[in-house]
C-alpha cells in the first residue's frame, strides 16, 4: 500500500529527504502551492504537511476524501480548523520541540530591542542624525519579567532572563508551582503577572479564554510604563486597545512579531506608532529551525501512516475511532 503526502507550503526540503527515502510513501511537494492548487491536490492526499500559509478550514477540508493526518511544521495549529479535522476522523499533529530556541532568541531580541530603542536609534543614524537623547533606555536587570504561558518556550525566554538577573515570575493554569519553583520561578495569577511585571511576554496558546487578553480592562491592572512582547499568537492582544494605552503612555512600549490578521492591514492601528517595533512572524525564521520542524513533521507523519504510532497529537479523541 503506497500513501500520498501532500506539501503544499515551502517546507524545508530535509522533510522531503526524509519522505523519499521510504517506501509506501509517495510524496508531492511543489513548492507553495496556491488555494485553488491545493484544494485540487487534496482529494488524492492521504496526509498533509504545512506551515503557516495553507489554511485548512471547513471548506478545504471538503476536498479531503482519504485524508488521515495534517502535521503543522511550528507550534500553533489555528491555520487549521480542529473541530472539523476531528469531524472527519483526520489526525492534527504539531512539532512543539523544534522551533522552541528560535523563538525564544526572537523574544528576547525583541525584548531588548524595545528596553534600548534599537530600531529607532538605527532608523535616526541611517537619515544622518546623532540623536542621543531621543533614545535613554532602561535596563533589563533587576525588573520583573512576567511570562504567560509557561511551556517549552516560555521556560526558554526565562531561563534567558535569569542570565540578566530579572526576577521571572509565569502563569500557566497547567503548570505544578513546584516544578516552576525547581526552575527558579514564581507562578502566579494571572493578575499578579498584571500588577507586578515591568516587562510581559506572551507564550501561551491562543484560546476563548486567551483571545485578546490583552485589553483595555486589564491594561489597566498593569504597572504604568510596562512593555508587553508577543511572538507567540496575534489575537491574544485587542491591538485598538494597546495602540491607545500606548498613545496614553500607560505601556511605554510593545515588540510584536505576530498580528491578528497578517500580513497586517495599512492602517493597523499600532503599524507607525512611536515606541511599537515590529518584525513580520519571524519567531521560527531561523535555518536551524526550519529543518528541525520539517524533520520532526516528517516523521510524525511517516510513523503514523506505516506504523500506527502517533504523537504530538492535538486532538487525541481521533486515536479512539
Amino acid at each position: 500500500m503506497s500513501f500520498h503526502v501532500l506539501i503544499p507550503d515551502s517546507v524545508h526540503p530535509s522533510a522531503l529527504e526524509v519522505l523519499q527515502g521510504l517506501d509506501g510513501i509517495r510524496v508531492t511537494a511543489p513548492g507553495q502551492m496556491t488555494r485553488a492548487e491545493t484544494a485540487a491536490a487534496l482529494p488524492d492526499a492521504d496526509a498533509l504537511i504545512i506551515r503557516s500559509a495553507t489554511k485548512v478550514d471547513a471548506d478545504l477540508l471538503q476536498s479531503a476524501v482519504t485524508l488521515r493526518a495534517i502535521a503543522r511544521a511550528g507550534v500553533g495549529v489555528d491555520n487549521v480548523d480542529v473541530k472539523t479535522a476531528s469531524s472527519k476522523d483526520i489526525v492534527v499533529m504539531n512539532t512543539p520541540d523544534g522551533n522552541t530556541i528560535a523563538t525564544a532568541e526572537e523574544t528576547f531580541a525583541l525584548m531588548l530591542a524595545l528596553a534600548r530603542h534599537i530600531p529607532q536609534a538605527h532608523g535616526s543614524m541611517r537619515e544622518g542624525k546623532w540623536d542621543r537623547k531621543s533614545y535613554m533606555g532602561v535596563e533589563l536587570h533587576g525588573k520583573t519579567l512576567g511570562v504567560v504561558g509557561f511551556g517549552r518556550i516560555g521556560r526558554a525566554v526565562a531561563k534567558r532572563a535569569q542570565a540578566f538577573e530579572m526576577t521571572v515570575i509565569a502563569y500557566d493554569p497547567y503548570i505544578p508551582s513546584d516544578y516552576a519553583a525547581d526552575l527558579g520561578v514564581e507562578l502566579v495569577s494571572l493578575d499578579d503577572i498584571y500588577r507586578r511585571s515591568d516587562f510581559i511576554t506572551l507564550h501561551t496558546v491562543l484560546n476563548d479564554e486567551t483571545r485578546e487578553m490583552i485589553n483595555a480592562a486589564n491594561i489597566s491592572k498593569m504597572k504604568i510604563g510596562v512593555r508587553i512582547v508577543n511572538a507567540a499568537r496575534g489575537a491574544l492582544i485587542n491591538e485598538a486597545d494597546l495602540a491607545e494605552a500606548i498613545k496614553s503612555k500607560r505601556v511605554a512600549g510593545a515588540a510584536l512579531d505576530v498580528y491578528s490578521t497578517e500580513p497586517p492591514p495599512p492602517d493597523h492601528p499600532l503599524i507607525g506608532l512611536p515606541g511599537v517595533i515590529h518584525t513580520p512572524h519571524l519567531a521560527a525564521s531561523t535555518e536551524e529551525a526550519q529543518v528541525a520542524v520539517a524533520i520532526e513533521a516528517a516523521h510524525l507523519i511517516a510513523n503514523g501512516l506505516l506504523k500506527g504510532e502517533w504523537r504530538n497529537v492535538v486532538n487525541p479523541e481521533v486515536l479512539s475511532k
